[in-house]
């Protein structure tokens, strides 16, 4: 396997993705592990790292992307490598149930169509956006609590998926938001370029505030108080850099940079795996 062909899938990225697993897995009260695990190798092994391979392979981006600053060139190989990813992810699906194949498909389908040049969803700001955070939240939430039950339960808290959703489109703009000029190049107008720089960060602060009193309504609902003030703790760092961050681009909108925009993946990342993580540790104790 050619070494651009490694780097261009970035299995590090699916990093940034595993919160919604930890939040969907912490909410089954009744866990087939065995499933749960396979699931995740499913979604962060071949899914996500598919889906970026074939951004690239569309994109054939000469500009920093997520998670990669230097992109190299892709190759064919690359295109074939993620047909083949999620051909495997379906196949192994077979093990979960058949909703959790048609759920999987329909996200592979919609990540195809928000890259393929003949649709490119990717194109429409406000499409493409609730695409993503559709997917990527809601419909990856229900996937994950629903084959991960030991009864593969259809009863997937509605709230949750919700909140899931609000989570990845609070902070997707900001990870749109030192491609503008590279977007503009390509044709692509996303909703960071709709919104633009300043626009971007209220925007993330409105939707994650609402996303926070959601979460804060339905742990409280479901009586998970204690897990709630741990999850709001750990969660505190990624407030407190957003609004240093926010400051700085005010100041100068030069620090809307692939750098700046990394540091806040990466500790949004760590600090809301590590609180959901801690949800689910307290829940099985």
């Amino acid at each position: 396997m050619y070494k651009s062909t490694l780097q261009l899938l970035r299995f590090h990225f699916s990093f940034f993705l595993m919160p919604v697993y930890w939040f969907a897995l912490s909410q089954v009260l009744e866990r087939d592990w065995p499933r749960a695990l396979l699931i995740f190798f499913i979604l962060h092994v071949l899914v996500y790292p598919a889906s970026n391979g074939y951004n690239s392979y569309m994109d054939r981006d000469t500009s920093p992307i997520g998670g990669l600053e230097h992109p190299p060139a892709p190759t064919p190989q690359l295109f074939r490598i993620t047909v083949a990813m999620d051909l495997l992810a379906l196949l192994l699906g077979i093990l979960i149930s058949p909703t959790f194949i048609a759920g999987l498909a329909i996200y592979i389908l919609a990540s195809r169509a928000y890259s393929y040049r003949r649709i490119r969803l990717k194109r429409l700001p406000v499409i493409g956006y609730l695409t993503v955070i559709i997917c990527q939240g809601a419909l990856v939430f229900f996937i994950v609590y629903h084959g991960s039950h030991v009864r593969r339960t259809f009863d997937v808290p509605p709230e949750a998926m919700i909140i899931s959703s609000l989570l990845i489109g609070g902070f997707y703009p900001l990870t749109q938001i030192y491609q503008h000029e590279a977007d503009r190049k390509d044709g692509v107008r996303t909703i960071s370029m709709l919104l633009g720089l300043r626009g971007s960060f209220i925007f993330t602060a409105t939707i994650y505030t609402v996303a926070m009193l959601l979460m804060t309504g339905y742990f409280f609902v479901t009586l998970q108080i204690r897990e709630f003030y741990v999850l709001a703790t750990c969660m505190l760092p990624i407030l407190v850099y957003f609004f240093i961050w926010a400051g700085k681009v005010w100041k100068d909108p030069g620090k809307a940079d692939f750098a700046n925009t990394m540091r806040m993946n990466l500790l949004a990342s760590l600090c809301t795996n590590a609180g959901f993580i801690a949800v689910l540790i307290m829940g099985s104790a």
